[in-house]
């Protein structure tokens, strides 16, 4: 049976240690996505939003969130982040579009950025969100998964290989 990490002697929470562990280079990639109207598309792609350029707000609130996990998450560790990038595409559903999200970072340390961008890709899509909700509430954001991680003594995690 699996030992659970995050709980000492008492069944008590605990923030592992992970003094021990070897620095490597480490990475996750993250995706979150939300699906709004035209009307907002054409907003967002015009840049005719009253509370401003929509991706470029968001792309700056995902940096920022990931380099705050720690604060929100209560057993992350905080770390010292090297890298963070979100990136954008769209899809044209039968009745609505997707704005498709990808939030990359990097560390070199003793523990992953899984969370870090898992809060970047959720946190940008909430954004979203939030610069458009005067037009429309009925946004839905989607699904948020790690695509893939590398470094660690877990190893490297791909999710497309994992779902072959």
């Amino acid at each position: 049976m699996a030992e659970f990490t995050h709980f000492n002697e008492e069944g008590r929470a605990k923030m592992v240690d992970v003094s021990e562990k070897p620095e490597t280079v480490r990475t996750a990639i993250a995706h979150s996505s939300i699906s709004i109207t035209k009307d907002i598309y054409d907003r967002i792609t015009g840049n005719k939003m009253k509370k401003g350029d929509v991706l470029a707000v968001a792309q700056v609130a995902g940096i920022m969130a990931a380099k705050k996990t720690s604060e929100i998450i209560p057993m992350c560790h905080p770390l010292p982040l090297t890298g963070i990038d979100l990136s954008f595409s769209w899809e044209k559903g039968e009745t609505e579009y997707h704005l498709n999200i990808s939030a990359s970072v990097k560390t070199k340390g003793n523990t992953g950025v899984e969370m870090e961008a898992l809060t970047a890709a959720s946190v940008c899509a909430l954004t979203v969100y939030d610069m458009c909700k005067a037009v429309d509430k009925g946004m839905v954001i989607g699904e948020t998964y790690l695509v893939e991680k590398t470094g660690g003594k877990n190893g490297d995690y791909n999710r497309a290989e994992k779902l072959k």
